[in-house]
Formats: C-alpha cells, sequence, structure tokens
C-alpha cells in the first residue's frame, strides 16, 4: 500500500513538472485593458488562455495619468519582460490598449511577435470624444489619453496608420448605454462604432452582438480569441 502511495505520488509530480516545462517552453500573451479600467476587466481572458496552455502577463497601467505615448514605454516593455525565456509573443487587448500596441510597434520591433487580437479598438477614433470634449464631468473623454481618441486628423489613431502586424479585430453591435450609441454611426457596441475598430492592413475582422464593456468576459468572444491565436483567423 505504502509502495504504491509513492509510486502514484512521484509518478504524479513528474506529470507536473512535465506540464509545467511544456507551458515554460509555450506562447506568452500580454493582455492590456482599455481606458478606466484595470487588470481586472481582463481576468476571463487571463484565465481562458491559461488553460490554453498559454504563459499570460495581464499588464496592469494608470491609464488615466497619461499620455497614450508614455503609457505604451511604460506597459508594453514590462509585458515583453515577463516573456522572456519563452516562445512566441502574442497580444489580446481590449479598446485603448490596442492603440497602446500600434503605437508601440510603430517605434519599436518586437522580437518573436506572432499575433495580435484587438477586441473593440477605436482604431479610427471614437466620435464620443467629439462630441463630448469639454462636458464637465465626463472624466474618460477629458483625460489627456482619453483626448488623444478623437477622429480629427491630429488624433494619435488617425497618425498612426496601416498596421504591419498579424492583426485580429472583434468589433461588438450591442450597448449598455443607449445615449451614447446616439453618438455614434450604426452598428456600435456603446463606446466605438463597428466601422472604427477598421484598420488598413488588418488581417481578419469579426462582428459579435456583444458590449464594448462587457466583451471580455463573453463566452463567444474568449472562444474566437484563443481560435485566432492558434490559426491566424476567427472561426465562422
Amino acid at each position: 500500500m505504502h509502495k504504491g502511495f509513492c509510486f502514484f505520488s512521484t509518478l504524479l509530480m513528474g506529470l507536473i513538472l512535465m506540464l509545467n516545462a511544456g507551458v515554460a517552453r509555450g506562447d506568452c500573451v500580454i493582455l492590456l485593458h482599455g481606458l478606466a479600467r484595470t487588470s481586472n476587466s481582463m481576468n476571463a481572458i487571463e484565465n481562458e488562455l491559461i488553460q490554453q496552455g498559454y504563459y499570460v502577463a495581464n499588464i496592469g497601467y494608470p491609464s488615466i495619468l497619461g499620455s497614450i505615448e508614455e503609457l505604451a514605454e511604460d506597459a508594453i516593455p514590462r509585458g515583453i519582460q515577463q516573456c522572456q525565456g519563452l516562445g512566441k509573443i502574442n497580444f489580446v487587448s481590449h479598446s485603448m490598449g490596442g492603440i497602446l500596441i500600434r503605437q508601440y510597434l510603430s517605434l519599436h520591433r518586437i522580437r518573436k511577435l506572432d499575433r495580435v487580437v484587438m477586441l473593440a479598438p477605436p482604431n479610427q477614433g471614437s466620435e464620443i470624444v467629439d462630441a463630448l470634449a469639454g462636458f464637465p464631468g465626463v472624466e474618460w473623454v477629458n483625460l489627456e489619453s482619453g483626448k488623444q481618441l478623437g477622429t480629427g486628423p491630429d488624433s494619435l489613431p488617425g497618425r498612426l496608420g496601416r498596421v504591419n502586424f498579424d492583426l485580429g479585430i472583434i468589433a461588438g453591435t450591442r450597448t449598455t448605454n443607449p445615449l451614447t450609441s446616439k453618438l455614434l454611426p450604426d452598428p456600435d457596441d456603446g463606446k466605438v462604432s463597428v466601422a472604427s475598430t477598421r484598420v488598413e492592413g488588418m488581417n481578419d475582422h469579426l462582428v459579435l452582438p456583444v458590449s464594448h464593456s462587457f466583451m471580455m468576459r463573453n463566452h463567444q468572444v474568449l472562444k474566437q480569441i484563443t481560435y485566432y491565436l492558434k490559426h491566424g483567423k476567427f472561426s465562422r
């Protein structure tokens, strides 16, 4: 009985070590949340990717305290550092997090960069920023980073141009705020129009019936993220 238990314990420990070694040699995914959110908003994505065998660097950054350029230079190198010694580097972002990626990659090359999935990125800016700029009480619009997300010719997304990396984008068509939706071209997710999520050079684009604020927890979105990271396209 004792010998059998020891054999089973040794076998189990060896299996755990083999699994951990496999993850250590596996690919890494850096997660970047959106404006006025925290890394906790990406927890469902983190858990899903860990179950799929990825190492995940869920990066928090002070989105309300600086410009997009400053935030990108802070957050993304920290994510890359956590991926050192692993396999390929991927990104999954929500909202403004995608603009951080575009900003960083416009200036830097990431060795072993593989695929990027952006959820509801304001790649052409957001009409809400234009409409509400200067209104008192609309804090997220009037933040330094928020002001950069308009649709005008001087907005940061408009200046970044074509992407030159493997990018899949998921856009939403449901809203939890009909008032903000009235400021956006249909269809939209309450914060960003579907048209604004598109960018020249993207590899694939998928529209789902999800809202901007909660799409990161949606089961269908989670499955599409992992499918794109594995196959370079969304499942249809």
